[in-house]
């Protein structure tokens, strides 16, 4: 695999995609002007353009996704299924647990860290299918919805770009690893620098830009307000700054080392570190009540999933499919392409049915590990009155009531440090692969054992470290949050365009076998 060095006679740095540089760089711009100069009408249209999607098109998410998983099991379980990405021969790059690791952090990202301990609160105080809040029903529900909108469906969303990306990267030899790619049967002689090529890959770097500015805009303040607790300095919007400034230096270093030696060692870290503190918050906290709730929630769930799926809600019209469900398939949608990008790096030797149900299994199980346990944790804490979760969230804000919520723990301020730690290197992996997505997409040419120039995925490391910057300094982070759910309804189109893509490709290749 070539870590191309700057400067280096052995082999040169594969060359930028300058009109895709330009357009992307060009749109940043445009996008952050408006914002800075009329942050209030900016929201405004915004907010105006989700509401449309989300109660004129929510349905369509839903009925899409349902599609999806049935699309990809049935792949999954056909001939195609043992196609090995690179041939026959070819072996994986990496062993399962890193490519779990890698995958895993680079599809959740640091908000897991805090929604896992803290969702369950809204679903409790305002729960579905008409449950009485706080109520037993309203437990149930708030136990489930969580680990609902995290797991099978959003890892299915993932798994539809990667392996279309992925089959046209490795099987059909292109030489270009972006977005596009996936939908290259269909973009004609031009390929990725026909106009719709053009659009696909514009499409996906802004959703990736503003998904992760939104991210590292969620965990910054949560990082500043552990940082305050440990340090015992007001939680100021200078401390905020250094927090996300810290971050970006680091993911910075760590995407110039590259795949082996950056993101690779940062996602281990993270791993080890996470599983460390799960388990030492289910040793030490209430062991018997984490292994009943989540027991019960994994039936719950999968006895209810269906009608989860499929609840539209249309005689109440609460809002609450809107607001949480459509919420969380456009979240997961608008971020599928870039993750399928980067999987697709790190994916060869695999077969498909190993990278779509593996996929699904690393990153669901992990992610209902940390609501298992830290979600359940936060609700005994509120059932025994032991600590007033709901309370605080409604006083505060959720950063403080989970940093009180793991200050409760046996050596609680050293655990609050582990969670920062894990905060940090979660931050980190997440803008690692969002950086090498990105340079990815804006290279000309790319060959299976190639990379993109460091100071390219440097360069692309600090520009998505800034947008959060800038939004937070403005104060407009969900005008962020509202434009990626906005950017993921022309994404389905896309999906759909992939899929078409990959059928006819697997048909035309095994007629030919």
């Amino acid at each position: 695999m070539h870590e191309t060095e700057p400067g280096s006679r052995q082999s040169a740095a594969p060359r930028v995609d300058r009109t895709m540089f330009a357009i992307v760089v060009s749109a940043i711009v445009c996008i952050c002007l408006p914002l800075g100069l009329a942050p209030e009408q900016s929201s405004k249209m915004v907010s105006w353009l989700y509401s449309g999607i989300t109660q004129h098109f929510g349905v369509l998410y839903q009925l899409g996704c349902c599609a999806l998983i049935v699309f990809l099991v049935g792949l999954g379980l056909s001939r195609h299924g043992s196609v090995r990405l690179g041939g026959q021969d070819a072996r994986p790059d990496f062993s399962n647990f890193s490519w779990a690791g890698m995958l895993f952090c680079a599809g959740t990202g640091a908000t897991l860290l805090v929604w896992a301990g803290t969702e369950w609160v809204y679903y409790y105080d305002s729960p579905p299918f008409g449950a009485q809040p706080r109520s037993p029903s309203a437990i149930e529900w708030a136990a489930a919805y969580g680990p609902f909108h995290w797991g099978v469906t959003a890892w299915f969303i993932y798994a539809l770009p990667t392996i279309a990306i992925a089959y046209h990267f490795y099987q059909r030899r292109v030489p270009h690893l972006c977005a596009s790619t996936g939908c290259h049967q269909l973009l004609g002689p031009r390929g990725n620098r026909s106009l719709l090529g053009r659009g696909v890959d514009t499409i996906a770097m802004l959703a990736l830009l503003g998904g992760t500015g939104t991210s590292l805009g969620m965990i910054g303040p949560m990082i500043s307000t552990v940082s305050a607790e440990l340090l015992g300095v007001p939680n100021s919007f200078g401390l905020q700054m250094a927090v996300l400034a810290f971050c970006v230096a680091l993911f910075s270093l760590s995407v110039f080392l590259g795949l082996e030696k950056g993101i690779k060692r940062l996602s281990d870290l993270n791993v080890v570190a996470a599983l460390l503190m799960l388990l030492y918050v289910l040793a030490v906290g209430p062991t018997l009540f984490i292994l009943k709730m989540s027991t019960d929630t994994l039936g719950f769930m999968a006895s209810n999933f269906v009608r989860m799926m499929t609840w539209t809600d249309p005689v109440e019209a609460t809002g609450f499919v809107e607001d949480w469900t459509i919420f969380y398939w456009a979240w997961w949608i608008a971020y599928a392409p870039v993750i399928g990008v980067f999987v697709t790096r790190i994916s060869r030797g695999r077969t498909l049915r190993q990278v779509i149900f593996s996929m699904v299994l690393f990153g669901s199980a992990g992610c209902w590990l940390f609501y298992f346990v830290l979600g359940n944790y936060g609700l005994y804490l509120e059932l025994q009155g032991q600590l007033p979760v709901v309370d605080i969230m409604g006083a505060e804000d959720k950063n403080v009531a989970l940093t009180r919520m793991l200050l409760h723990l046996p050596l609680g301020s050293l655990v609050l440090a582990l969670f920062a730690l894990v905060s940090v290197v979660s931050v980190a992996t997440t803008y690692d692969s969002a950086s090498y997505t990105l340079a990815s997409t804006v290279t000309a040419e790319l060959r299976a054992d190639d990379n993109p120039g460091r100071w390219h995925r440097v360069f692309w490391a600090l520009a998505s470290g800034v947008l959060p910057l800038f939004m937070i300094f403005v104060g407009g982070m969900d005008i962020i949050r509202l434009g990626v759910l906005a950017a993921s309804f022309p994404v389905i189109f896309m999906g759909m365009l992939m899929a078409m893509a990959l059928v006819r490709s697997l048909r035309e290749d095994n007629s030919r076998q």
